[in-house]
């Protein structure tokens, strides 16, 4: 019984976002390119509003409404340039992950399990491991883009890894994935300066895969080790 009140409570909050969505538009409103110059100015001339309402966009955005962490990236660097923006978008979808974290941890333990469990790669990287190894993981997943990312931020809410850890590795992990976005939001933006950002872009992305496959490796390397051990 308790599983299910928790699991109602959660579904509530879901409906309050969508509802919400679809009372004020959001979804379509930013989707329409006819609205860019008009949220462009809004943006100018109400700047520390425009940055709150997209912090609040993005933690109900990528916890709640389960949106593509890509999309926060892409509308960051769209309204406040590639570097600033970047800064926002990992603030929020900071917030967002830890708020899918806490919702996971006290709310929806059993459900979420049941999911992730289902996704056996995941499962397998993020629950056959111990407490040394947390950071690691969470950097492995961070970087290689073959884990889904709203599951990842509900399915650390399950493990023993601490708030603390979790919050700070999630944010300075997150921080090529997020460039990337917004340097190839900004080279189709701005024709003038597309061929450096692609460039750039493409950099960060060989280095993040490399540096992830790399972990990948040797935590496979770490893990059959021990299990020889035993």
């Amino acid at each position: 019984m308790k599983k299910y009140k928790k699991v109602l409570i959660f579904i509530l909050i879901l409906i309050l976002g969508l509802v919400l969505n679809r009372k004020f538009q959001w979804g379509s409103y930013l989707a329409d390119s006819n609205n860019l110059k008009e949220i462009t100015n809004f943006v100018h001339n109400n700047y520390i509003l425009s940055v709150f309402l997209y912090l609040i966009f993005t933690i109900i955005g990528s916890s709640i409404l389960a949106l593509p962490g890509v999309t926060f990236a892409v509308i960051a660097s769209g309204l406040f340039g590639p570097w600033i923006g970047s800064l926002y978008c990992l603030i929020g979808a900071t917030m967002g992950s830890v708020l899918s974290f806490l919702l996971s941890r006290y709310l929806l333990r059993d459900s979420i399990e049941d999911l992730v469990k289902k996704n056996e790669k995941l499962y397998n990287i993020i629950f056959q491991t111990d407490s040394e190894k947390e950071m690691l993981i969470l950097m492995i997943t961070r970087l290689i883009p073959i884990f889904p990312f709203n599951l990842q931020n509900y399915a650390y809410g399950i493990t023993n890894i601490s708030i603390v850890k979790y919050t700070i590795g999630t944010f300075l992990f997150m921080i090529p994935g997020v460039i990337i976005f917004s340097l190839g939001t900004e080279g189709i933006i701005n024709s003038e300066n597309r061929n450096n950002m692609f460039f750039m872009a493409l950099l960060i992305v060989f280095f993040m895969l490399a540096i992830g496959m790399y972990l990948y490796k040797k935590y496979k390397i770490l893990t059959v080790k021990e299990q020889n051990e035993r």
